[in-house]
């Protein structure tokens, strides 16, 4: 079930459940529920059950904020406008995100330099997920003897890169498209910034597709029961790491 389906699942459950049988009781019992009260009650019971049916834990806080936020909305008396415009830029940014379970993750500049360090001479790299495309943008830049390429799926970051791309007149190229319908026979490294999700998926990709001797890395999720070759620490703010597989 996709995790969008079951938080919507949870956020149901939760209000049939306490409209119908736990504020009654509680009213009975003379306690005093406000609206306020009722909706982080429901919230986190959403939360609750929103770990039971299996959601990963950073969607529990979502679960716990949702019918809260939800209120405070309602009460700003903003014009339906505001929410739509709202609505249609987090589209646009995550729009697969619900499907895929890989949320916009930006990498440092410091773990594009640790990078770098490791690209042989003309080397063709792939970015996965290449978001506002700063990476690419800085590799092309800084390695004028390489080939970079970057995979993009949400329209926002794919559209911004292009256009930050083109300003700052490099030759990297970054592509409106899944990463899981690229071809990644041509690289000679492939790096990604996803989660932990789809990780055991894109492995069977990168063997099957990369050539021996190629190198993929993972900034920040390991494969899991793949023991890496090498590991970087990157000195960043999120203290990253970054996990190096060499393709046999």
């Amino acid at each position: 079930m996709p995790p969008g389906i079951k938080l919507l699942l949870a956020q149901f459950i939760s209000a049939a459940l306490c409209i119908s049988l736990i504020v009654p009781s509680l009213l009975e019992k003379n306690f005093v529920l406000d609206a306020g009260w009722q909706a982080w009650l429901m919230g986190a019971l959403a939360a609750v059950l929103g770990r039971v049916i299996g959601m990963r834990a950073w969607w529990l806080p979502i679960n716990l904020f949702f019918i809260p936020s939800l209120l405070a909305a309602s009460q700003l008396e903003l014009s339906p406008a505001w929410y739509l415009a709202a609505f249609l830029l987090l589209w646009l940014v995550y729009w697969s995100a619900a499907r895929s379970q890989v949320p916009l993750y930006l990498s440092s500049r410091k773990a594009w330099q640790v990078v770098e360090r490791r690209l042989p001479e003309s080397a063709s790299l792939a970015d996965l997920g290449s978001g506002m495309g700063g990476m690419l943008v800085w590799m092309a830049n800084n390695r004028k003897d390489g080939r970079f390429h970057g995979f993009e799926n949400a329209p926002l970051p794919f559209v911004l890169s292009w256009i930050r791309a083109r300003l700052a007149g490099s030759a990297c190229q970054i592509r409106m498209q899944s990463f899981w319908a690229a071809d990644l026979k041509s690289f000679d490294v492939v790096y990604a910034y996803l989660s932990p999700v789809p990780m055991p998926a894109l492995w069977q990709k990168v063997r099957q597709e990369m050539r021996p001797g190629s190198l993929f890395i993972s900034n920040s999720f390991a494969i899991p029961g793949v023991v890496p070759d090498e590991v970087l620490e990157v000195d960043d703010l999120h203290q990253s790491r970054l996990y190096l597989y060499r393709i046999q």
